[in-house]
């Protein structure tokens, strides 16, 4: 978790509050937090929370931008990618995944959709990988104006991996990410 630990009553998101929300740095008078403990809340929260949650929503929209299954360019799609992909593409055929899989991945943070594309990516031989990112890109350069669908779809498999690991990264527990920070800074800090 990466939180600025030095947030106090003059941190910029203290600062934020009181002057967006007109909240006292003090408040609430007498008792309870302050400002800066509310502040301090925030963006600890907003660090592991919206990250994990950008990431997997990203994932998501990824996903949204191919065709959609259950329509005829979808079945184009989706039987193109398999004969493309071969017994790799069934990690990510929406009949092997289904769509409470992608519910999940959005309400709740999990990471089964990105253990199913990074399963997928690393089946994939250098010629599958080739013939995948063309049919990927091919759907794209349909709805845009770029030249070159071929690199539309490196461009989407590069995205889906990089964002994959994202969330399966971002799964990991706070106490293992502050005791793998500790030891790397003791590490760092003794060689």
């Amino acid at each position: 978790m990466i939180v600025r630990r030095f947030l106090d009553d003059d941190g910029e998101l203290a600062q934020h509050l009181v002057q967006q929300l007109n909240i006292p740095l003090d408040w609430p008078d007498g008792a309870g937090l302050n400002t800066g403990q509310v502040a301090s809340i925030a963006s600890a929260a907003a660090c592991d929370a919206s990250y994990n949650q950008a990431a997997n929503g990203h994932l998501a929209d990824l996903f949204a931008v191919l065709p959609l299954p259950g329509t005829p360019e979808g079945g184009e799609f989706w039987s193109a990618m398999e004969e493309a992909g071969g017994e790799a593409a069934l990690y990510i055929d929406p009949g092997n995944m289904g769509g409470p899989s992608f519910d999940r991945l959005v309400g709740e943070n999990g990471a089964g959709i990105a253990d199913r594309v990074l399963s997928f990516l690393a089946k994939l031989d250098n010629q599958q990988r080739d013939a995948v990112t063309k049919v990927i890109g091919d759907a794209l350069a349909r709805d845009t104006l770029v030249a070159g669908g071929r690199y539309l779809g490196q461009l989407w498999l590069r995205d889906a991996e990089i964002t994959a690991w994202h969330v399966l990264l971002a799964r990991r527990r706070l106490h293992q990410t502050e005791d793998d920070r500790k030891r790397f800074l003791e590490a760092w800090g003794n060689a």
